[in-house]
């Protein structure tokens, strides 16, 4: 069983849908309301655990009502939780979703997230010697992203940066990360000065670029692969790339090739977005088999 270390954020997502997306300005009637747990963090870790591994989750919570409710959700899929903290003096993050249109628009308040500090991380930097691969993303303080890759780096942990949301990544966090999952927006703030062929060429599989719906391409040492994803019918996509990263991770922590491990994860993110929520579809090890 694979051991992967996620640390991240953990957010309650309040969800709207509405068959049209308001603009500037503008109020439309929605259809429904939802709270469900999220943060990206909090997704892969969820996602990772149903794929079969052995999870551990270091982030923050508030002491409030959504904080206990992310933990339950932890504990009810299988993650560990002795690296989550509750702090006192912030609320637990949240992401304000629509839905509308076959689309997600999202707006992110961090709280708690941002008590993801390096100090807090380095308190609990034993626990990453342990682990097969460490997942990060960029909804926790950069200068904390910067300190786990220096931490992988020294205790020899593969890290797998999936740089979102978007924002410039320190050069030290690209050279010692062993894989980068971005999209195309957020591999052109990775790279500025290249274009995605010379990026993809500098960094032979361990940079994997996803392009929603035409797959994830990367360069294996001698030329460039497109895997293509699956075709489905959407429901919801959010949590779709979390699912990727997750199940991509654990495939790799397994010992399965590249082209493979891509495969796997293209087919677990198909199957997330087929239902409602970010973790809702996120699906089990025996039903990406099973659709393989």
């Amino acid at each position: 069983m694979a051991k992967i270390g996620v640390i991240g954020s953990c957010s309650m997502d309040l969800v709207v849908t509405s068959s049209k997306r308001p603009g500037a300005g503008e109020t439309v009637l929605g259809e429904s309301f939802k709270t469900v747990p999220g943060g990206k963090g909090a997704n892969q870790a969820v996602a990772a655990a149903r794929l079969g591994a052995e999870v551990t989750m270091i982030g923050r919570v508030g002491e409030d009502g959504f904080g206990q409710e992310i933990l339950n959700n932890f504990m009810a899929n299988g993650v560990s939780v002795s690296n989550v903290e509750p702090v006192t003096d912030a609320e637990s993050g949240t992401a304000h979703i629509v839905l509308a249109e076959g689309d997600n628009s999202i707006v992110v308040v961090k709280g708690a997230n941002d008590r993801v500090t390096p100090e807090y991380v380095q308190m609990k930097s034993e626990v990453l010697r342990e682990l097969d691969m460490v997942l990060i993303q960029q909804e926790i303080p950069e200068e904390t992203v910067v300190l786990v890759s220096q931490l992988c780096s020294k205790f020899g942990i593969p890290l797998m940066l999936n740089p979102a949301p978007a924002r410039a990544v320190p050069s030290e966090v690209i050279e010692k990360a062993a894989y980068l999952t971005p999209n195309q927006h957020e591999a052109s703030l990775l790279f500025p000065d290249m274009n995605i062929q010379e990026a993809l060429r500098m960094y032979p599989n361990k940079l994997f670029i996803t392009e929603g719906s035409q797959g994830v391409r990367y360069y294996d040492g001698e030329k460039e692969v497109l895997v293509p994803t699956y075709k489905v019918e959407a429901v919801d996509t959010t949590g779709a790339g979390d699912t990727f990263n997750a199940a991509f991770a654990v495939a790799l922590a397994e010992g399965k090739p590249v082209y493979e491990s891509v495969q796997f994860a293209n087919r677990a993110a198909s199957l997330s977005v087929t239902k409602f929520g970010a973790q809702g579809g996120m699906p089990t090890r025996a039903e990406v088999e099973a659709s393989l």
